[in-house]
């Protein structure tokens, strides 16, 4: 694993890549399902710029409130999340940009407890055919990840 993560590592160094990266954690003491989303900002903000009126900016939007609905339609269109086999409705907390990525913030509550999370993650499919997506998701303090690679959009996650 940590030779994978080195040989990673080092190809970013030579050649271009296209990766985001989803936490989805279960908060029993909330009993809540919190996930984040980071993403290239630029390569965000391009999709939204195909489907939406041309010229929208993210780094510093002349309307918040729009953009925050963008980004909450294209991520929920792109990131389908089941716990237990159950469809999550994804609340939109907000978004923040950090450096280069853009991280966007949901929660659902309602969730005591989780044995098993689907993931249909094909944020930036059609941007990238190199695009990377990689799931962390913690319950009970057990972390499991994977990585996505285009067209590769679904993942399972099992926990006792």
């Amino acid at each position: 694993m940590m030779l994978q993560f080195l040989t990673f590592c080092w190809l970013l160094l030579f050649h271009p890549f296209y990766v985001s990266v989803t936490e989805i954690n279960h908060n029993a003491k909330n009993q809540s399902i919190e996930i984040s989303c980071r993403m290239f900002y630029d390569d965000l903000e391009r999709e939204l710029n195909k489907t939406a009126k041309p010229g929208i900016d993210i780094v510093k939007p002349k309307d918040k409130a729009q953009v925050n609905q963008m980004i909450a339609d294209y991520i929920k269109k792109h990131l389908i999340i089941k716990a237990d086999g159950k469809p999550l409705n994804l609340s939109f907390v907000g978004y923040e940009i950090q450096e280069d990525g853009a991280w966007s913030y949901f929660e659902v509550k309602g969730i005591s407890k989780v044995k098993q999370v689907t993931v249909h993650d094909d944020l930036l499919y059609t941007a990238h055919p190199e695009q990377i997506n990689m799931i962390h998701t913690t319950v009970n303090g057990e972390r499991k990840s994977t990585k996505l690679d285009n067209p590769e959009a679904d993942a399972l996650f099992s926990f006792l």
